[in-house]
């Protein structure tokens, strides 16, 4: 694992809470002049909160990608420092319901539900790393979640949404998780493309951006993890070849990825064994690509020798 780690570079549900159109409020007891118009509040589509690290998953319907935003976010939570919704943002008490939920389902082996399309799962968090060093920085991080099926509508030079439109087209820091599943990885080579096209359209520069691949349900394979690097390159190869070119002309990274045992009981499929470590990589991975750092660096020369002494 940490070989392939090497090789790494470096979720308000929907779009902003848009605010009703609500007309000049006047008192009760004075009349209204009828050649008064009041003037409506303007609807803004501006991103606020540019500051923050904004993480886009795409992957088409049943990818993977909310079970792979819970896991994360699990991971950081429960082994990495803490996590929390930001304070001051419009979303705070439904960040607040949504990391309930996923927190109390992924224990009971309940996967997350589908996203609902035409609407931006976002989710304005603070991530604290445990680790006591200096270099190692809490984080701000805006995850975005969209339905699987907004994004097979830019198949054949279709287009987005406007609710996903607005993030793609907004100057803020973005890193793409790009997600495809173990079984219908080759169904998912063109698609893959042309989301990458559009984000060449909008002026990404496919050389410098922050993105990663990755191949979900690795377990359908059998097996929790690759032999070796050779295994996954392979795959991809075989399965994506287009991606392929792509991700090795660019130097973009890529991963696998399962969220551990997964059985079909009663028509519904639950995890009976949790398994987090294609999580920790994913975490590490992403953490380290908008910080520099990892997350478990062991500090300067004088903060390991302080902390001998506290520890």
């Amino acid at each position: 694992m940490e070989n392939f780690n090497e090789k790494f570079k470096p979720l308000s549900f929907d779009q902003e809470a848009e605010e009703m159109l609500k007309p000049l409020s006047f008192d009760h007891d004075q009349s209204i002049q009828e050649d008064f118009v009041p003037i409506a509040r303007t609807i803004s589509n501006d991103i606020k909160n540019k500051e923050s690290n904004f993480v886009f998953f795409f992957g088409t319907s049943e990818s993977g990608k909310s079970v792979i935003l819970s896991s994360m976010l699990y991971y950081l939570k429960s082994h990495a420092g803490v996590l929390r919704p930001k304070l001051g943002t419009p979303n705070t008490k439904e960040a607040n319901v949504l990391l309930s939920d996923f927190f109390e389902n992924i224990r009971q082996g309940i996967l997350p539900g589908r996203s609902t399309r035409d609407q931006v799962t976002r989710l304005d968090l603070v991530f604290e790393p445990n680790n006591k060093s200096k270099k190692v920085v809490p984080i701000d991080l805006t995850f975005l979640e969209t339905s699987g099926e907004n994004h097979n509508e830019i198949r054949r030079g279709g287009s987005y949404h406007s609710s996903i439109e607005s993030f793609l087209n907004a100057n803020v820091p973005i890193t793409f998780i790009i997600v495809t599943s173990y079984e219908s990885a080759h169904k998912e080579d063109s698609v893959i493309n042309e989301f990458l096209d559009e984000l060449e359209r909008k002026g990404k520069n496919m050389k410098s951006v922050n993105a990663v691949l990755v191949i979900s349900k690795w377990d359908k394979s059998g097996r929790m993890d690759v032999e070796s690097a050779e295994e996954l390159e392979g795959f991809i190869s075989e399965r994506l070849p287009m991606t392929a070119q792509r991700i090795n002309t660019y130097g973009l990274s890529k991963s696998y990825y399962t969220i551990g045992s997964v059985q079909n009981a009663v028509g519904q499929e639950r995890v009976n064994l949790l398994n987090l470590s294609t999580a920790e990589v994913l975490s590490k991975w992403l953490y380290r690509s908008i910080t520099g750092y990892d997350l478990d660096y062991e500090g300067t020369f004088w903060e390991r020798l302080k902390f001998s002494f506290t520890s």
